[in-house]
């Protein structure tokens, strides 16, 4: 009998009364695994009423404790961390190598917030004016909601919920539906380590949940990490619903070899930016912009001899460098833009699309594709592939490669390897991209900064965790007082000057 997901309303496990169903694969077999429970719209509801109820007495719930309720958190995921993996890799695909550090990444997240005491102080001014004291505070939303991707199951989850717990309001996480096991884990270890009912919520669904989440008078902000459309539709829908909105959409993150790189330690930093999580990353490296023709010519030489040594496989085998693809549809979909790809006349240096993984033959594998000879009018380099797909563009100069990548839509990424402090130091500054790297290929940000793109890859005014996130899951309030001995009797009817 298929194993059944429902939801985690209310502190407790409840199966789902739709009656709708998703079916939950393996990748590297394609078999079917689990069934996933859809919400309805009196599910979301049901969910939403919990955390409101439950919502005045966790915000009252001192800073400090809230903190000490993450920590023990923190000490069940460190304990734990190998179960996560293994449900991560059961239905994404990745290695398990990838899936423990994609938890790492999240547990820093975590580590951030318990913080939270120091992070929620606010400002204090004695005698603003004769008598008169003013003083800031910053208090939670009250109930709010994150709709996650597939591909980081437990890192992008946890750079919502840990901040807005902290923070002290009610979260409502609707992760994706084709890996709903890990979130289940995580909503149990929470409610194990002291979260009360009502304040970590699951409800996995489809866009009935996402549209009822949006709609939802009682929800205040939506936080979403996805493509490019479907993060511009929460976005617009939420902020028209009047709900705060943070939501991350695509990337086609380049990475420029400056010729005085060390060709090497570049070649080695693309081969995990562009293949690792087989291309599944908002931060992957996509497009590589070697300059000059010898730059190129050893870069891809390079990238060749490296790519053909890539082990392919099951995300359990400790061998494997690359799993699978998360489904036969995106597999399908990555093939089709290396078909593109031909068609528009760009050389394909390595083709992976016919790559088979012996004994599991309905895998959704693919293997590791190089294109050189990529021209940015190419869908190829204009869309996200999502894929272990890695294009290089040949370019004759630096100023060439800073232009071609502000005229990108996207401006997520990018990175630069040089040895040289001026090049680096003249890109950093003139990108149009929300995190950079020098001599990094995925800069992405440690947890106490704050993780987001510019132009189409984040709609919305706040990064994801750090010192941003705590903002966008508090209001700020001032405060100004002043006690009424000797205070003259009369109305004023000019604009008070506190003096």
């Amino acid at each position: 009998m298929t194993k059944m997901i429902g939801h985690f309303i209310d502190g407790q496990q409840q199966a789902g009364i739709s009656g709708r169903l998703s079916a939950v694969f393996d990748p590297a077999t394609g078999s079917e695994t689990t069934a996933v429970a859809l919400a309805s719209e009196a599910e979301v509801r049901a969910a939403v009423e919990a955390a409101k109820a439950a919502h005045p007495r966790w915000a009252a719930t001192t800073p400090l404790r809230r903190a000490r309720i993450l920590n023990r958190f923190l000490g069940i995921l460190e304990q734990r961390a190998g179960e996560l993996a293994a449900a991560i890799t059961a239905e994404h695909g990745k290695v398990l190598s990838d899936a423990r550090g994609e938890i790492q990444r999240g547990i820093e997240v975590v580590e951030f917030a318990i913080a939270a005491p120091e992070l929620l102080k606010g400002d204090f001014s004695e005698n603003v004016g004769t008598g008169v004291d003013s003083h800031s505070l910053r208090q939670p939303l009250g109930v709010v909601a994150g709709i996650t991707p597939f591909n980081f199951p437990v890192m992008v989850p946890m750079w919502m919920f840990p901040v807005a717990l902290a923070c002290g309001n009610a979260f409502i996480l609707k992760p994706s539906e084709r890996c709903p096991s890990a979130p289940m884990l995580i909503a149990e270890w929470l409610a194990e380590a002291g979260v009360p009912k009502g304040i970590f919520q699951v409800i996995n669904g489809d866009k009935v949940a996402v549209d009822a989440l949006l709609h939802d008078r009682d929800v205040a902000a939506v936080s979403f990490v996805g493509s490019t459309p479907v993060a511009r539709y929460i976005y617009e829908t939420a902020t028209k619903n009047g709900k705060r909105c943070q939501a991350l959409g695509g990337a086609k993150n380049h990475m420029v070899i400056m010729p005085d790189a060390d060709l090497d330690l570049a070649a080695d930093a693309l081969m995990g930016a562009a293949y690792g999580s087989a291309g599944e990353r908002c931060m992957a490296i996509s497009i590589a912009l070697p300059i000059g023709k010898a730059t190129a010519d050893a870069l891809v030489g390079k990238l060749t001899e490296r790519a053909q040594k890539l082990v392919i496989g099951a995300g359990t085998d400790k061998a494997s460098d690359m799993g699978p693809l998360v489904s036969k549809p995106h597999l399908e979909r990555v093939r089709g833009y290396v078909d593109h790809g031909l068609s528009e006349g760009a050389t394909l240096v390595l083709d992976g699309r016919g790559f088979v993984s012996p004994g599991r033959e309905d895998g959704y594998f693919i293997g590791a594709t190089l294109f050189d000879n990529v021209t940015p009018e190419m869908r190829i380099y204009r869309e996200e592939i999502f894929g272990p797909v890695l294009g290089i563009v040949r370019i004759d100069d630096f100023d060439s490669a800073v232009r071609l990548i502000n005229e990108h839509e996207f401006g997520n990424g990018a990175a630069i390897f040089t040895r040289d402090g001026h090049s680096a130091r003249e890109f950093t500054t003139r990108i149009q991209a929300g995190m950079v790297g020098v001599n990094v290929p995925i800069p992405v940000p440690m947890a106490f900064h704050s993780f987001g793109g510019w132009k189409a890859s984040l709609f919305g005014d706040h990064h994801m965790h750090g010192s941003e996130g705590v903002r966008f899951y508090t209001r700020l309030k001032t405060v100004t007082s002043r006690w009424p001995t000797g205070i003259r009797a009369g109305a004023d009817f000019i604009m008070p000057t506190m003096e």
